[in-house]
């Protein structure tokens, strides 16, 4: 009867350990694990922007109308139409760039900010030189936080306006 009661116990005590081994296991691979996916977001929406600055530059005379389905999984999408700026930010474990420092890729500047345990990485694509852009015919900041379908961007071209600048319109 005693030797039951020591088999019950040592596979207790086993389950224990292989638990412990798991959790410890999990804590050091699931914020690598993140910053894996942080990293597949970054560089899909690099490309998300990208193909926005390809459409801008490329939508062509007054009148022309571009869609873009813009998948936001992490992050918000920021056109900051007050400074005729697009702005991709999102919080992740990742560290991008080196903190503090900006780098150039093609027409837009990353930087990565340092939050403690969490960093902010910001993609900005400035389009002060050529363009004045606008949300719903207004100079404000419309923010397009992480949903989980698409929204669909629309790009119209309204042609120049003061200081000769093209007048592209955001609309939903």
């Amino acid at each position: 009867m005693n030797k039951r009661g020591q088999v019950w116990i040592e596979t207790v005590i086993y389950l224990l350990i292989a638990f412990v081994m798991i959790g410890l296991v999990l804590s050091f691979v699931r914020p690598k694990i993140e910053e894996m996916r942080d990293k597949a977001i970054i560089e899909s929406s690099l490309e998300v922007m990208k193909n926005m600055d390809n459409l801008i530059l490329t939508i062509g005379s007054p009148g022309n109308k571009r869609l873009i389905d813009l998948s936001i999984k992490k992050g918000a999408l920021i056109m900051d139409c007050e400074n005729n700026k697009i702005i991709f930010e999102m919080e992740s474990r990742y560290v991008y760039t080196e903190p503090g420092e900006s780098i150039t890729i093609g027409n837009m500047i990353a930087k990565t900010t340092d939050k403690g345990e969490y960093n902010i990485i910001t993609i900005t694509r400035d389009f002060n030189a050529n363009y004045d852009l606008t949300y719903q015919g207004a100079n404000i900041e419309k923010k397009l936080n992480k949903a989980s379908t698409p929204y669909k961007l629309y790009m119209t071209n309204n042609g120049a306006v003061t200081n000769n600048l093209i007048n592209i319109d955001f609309n939903l």
